[in-house]
């Protein structure tokens, strides 16, 4: 198992926006491609406005399977126009976390 672990730093008084908006009109479309993601959090301390969320996926290929339908879907190509338009992110950094033998995972 991997993991695409993505961390999108918010502009400051951005972050409720861009949840309201990913969970209205964003999450509905990754569902349909990538499943229920394994988790989807806020910081509470540490570095503030940012939103790190986790998919899991049975290999590199079926990551790139997945990914591949989703930039595709019309939905999805006109929710990512909506939220670069509004303008809450202000940085990202994705990550590929790969499982070791004894993790639960």
């Amino acid at each position: 198992m991997i993991i695409d672990l993505r961390t999108y730093t918010m502009v400051p008084g951005r972050l409720r926006a861009f949840l309201e908006l990913y969970e209205r009109e964003g999450l509905p479309v990754q569902r349909r491609h990538q499943g229920e993601p394994v988790g989807y959090f806020v910081t509470e301390i540490g570095t503030q406005n940012q939103v790190v969320h986790l998919w899991g996926y049975e290999s590199l290929a079926d990551r790139e399977k997945r990914r591949a339908a989703l930039e595709a879907d019309p939905e999805w190509i006109a929710y990512r126009a909506k939220s670069a338009a509004a303008g809450n992110v202000q940085h990202q950094e994705n990550k590929i976390l790969r499982s070791v033998a004894f993790s639960p995972l």
